[in-house]
């Protein structure tokens, strides 16, 4: 492995966002000759992929991890236009939440929140797209659009915040034009308390805050997305 991997290597792990196995496949191992191994190419690829980019679960303390899948997103792909904010301004969006499905999770799961957040929102604390709390541990999918306004899908007892736009409701990705790439983590997090003791008025801030000692495992999706 080159001294520009080892650098990436020794950064990513750092910032928890990746681990070492994953990085030599991507970048090529000191026995791989080809371009995608030359040190600028290899740096160009790890910022393409967020390995410089922070990781906002890396500075919570370390749980479990469970798998999610999604017929409508693909994780480490761009999320498509639905996906995208058309109360924004997008062209083609059209605020439509993504299909979830989730398994894998601790059995003394009591309930789960499921999120979708910028940490490169250019806010200075990121921006919260979406927010679902005290969804029922019984529950282990959401269908497509469940983020909608006065959704009628969501399982019995869960509920939305208003996220950063202040709207109950999935508000799609709007990643200022020239602002690169952001990161788009679609999250579902499994506690160990049937309810958060929260009301739809909280921020995803504060529900993050009042979570934190109770998370016990989670799963994401991530999904860069810019407009060029």
């Amino acid at each position: 492995m080159n001294l520009t991997v080892r650098t990436i290597v020794r950064s990513a792990a750092l910032a928890g966002c990746v681990s070492a196995l994953t990085i030599t496949a991507a970048c090529g191992s000191s026995n791989h000759r080809a371009a995608s191994s030359h040190p600028a190419t290899t740096t160009a690829k790890a910022a393409s992929f967020g390995w410089f980019r922070p990781n906002p679960y890396a500075y919570l303390p370390k749980v479990p991890r469970f798998r999610v899948v999604s017929t409508t997103v693909r994780n480490w792909h761009p999320l498509p236009t639905a996906q995208m904010s058309g109360l924004f301004g997008v062209p083609g969006g059209k605020d439509i939440s993504p299909e979830l499905s989730w398994s894998g999770f601790p059995a003394k799961t009591k309930s789960f929140v499921v999120s979708m957040y910028d940490p490169e929102a250019p806010t200075g604390s990121g921006f919260w797209h979406w927010v679902v709390s005290d969804i029922p541990a019984t529950t282990t999918s959401l269908p497509e659009n469940a983020g909608a306004l006065g959704s009628k899908v969501l399982p019995a007892g869960a509920f939305q915040l208003g996220g950063d736009a202040g709207m109950h409701r999935y508000v799609g990705a709007a990643p200022p034009v020239g602002s690169g790439i952001h990161d788009y983590y679609i999250t579902v997090t499994a506690l160990d308390i049937p309810k958060s003791g929260l009301d739809s008025t909280a921020s995803g801030a504060f529900l993050g805050f009042n979570i934190a000692g109770h998370t016990i495992a989670r799963a994401t999706l991530i999904c860069p997305t810019a407009l060029n």
